[in-house]
């Protein structure tokens, strides 16, 4: 592809995808723009980088819609300094996109594979304030370690409530829950120490994480 189509495209799928989603905050439409989304998807696929789908990355894992990653980082409102936590780092590009926001990334992966290309993608960026971390996000301890902001990229089937004590106070998570075809996206906002506000914020469906807690039969 040209790159005179790239950036076309680039462009359409902001007007034709994420403008009609709501998404107004410049910062986010900025970085969406910014950040080269064709170099995070991976080569068999790069003609769909910009189309509304979720793109295939292997594992039985796909990048979120672009129209979904733009929501998500509008509702998590990243400002510089803060400290962000991802969960699911895929192809890197919301890694990429949160720490342009400024926001200091941990991002944690399941597959070494994803987290070693991401590594050399956001290299490649020169993106910087960024940690990956390899392992299963319902198997970590994170001890005492509070975030600002976090962003859970794949779905879970059955809410659980294991990354809103992560939250400092005022801190923000986004994850999508729910089963196919009926989700929601969530935006919780922690407002005390044991007390947190929920936000409904759009019906999606998204691939889950894996190992993600089930729904009681």
């Amino acid at each position: 592809m040209l790159v005179k189509d790239i950036e076309q495209a680039r462009r359409n799928m902001v007007l034709q995808q994420i403008r009609p989603w709501d998404v107004i905050d410049e910062r986010v439409l900025a970085v969406i723009q910014q950040v080269p989304r064709e170099r995070f998807v991976p080569d068999a696929y790069r003609g769909l980088a910009f189309a509304d789908i979720e793109v295939p990355l292997g594992h039985g894992q796909t990048m979120m819609p672009p129209r979904v990653e733009a929501r998500m980082l509008q509702a998590l409102n990243v400002q510089p300094g803060e400290r962000v936590l991802e969960i699911g780092t895929g192809s890197g590009f919301v890694t990429a996109c949160l720490a342009r926001l400024g926001g200091q990334v941990t991002s944690l992966e399941i597959h070494a594979d994803f987290s070693a290309a991401a590594q050399v993608r956001l290299q490649a960026e020169d993106i910087r304030g960024v940690e990956l971390l390899t392992g299963d996000a319902f198997a970590t301890a994170w001890g005492d370690a509070r975030f600002d902001a976090i962003a859970v990229t794949g779905s879970l089937p059955r809410c659980a409530n294991a990354f809103e004590a992560l939250l400092a106070m005022g801190g923000r998570l986004f994850l999508v829950c729910g089963q196919a075809p009926a989700m929601e996206a969530l935006l919780v906002t922690r407002v005390g120490e044991s007390a947190w506000h929920r936000d409904n914020l759009f019906e999606t469906a998204l691939t889950a994480l894996e190992n993600a807690p089930q729904p009681e039969q």
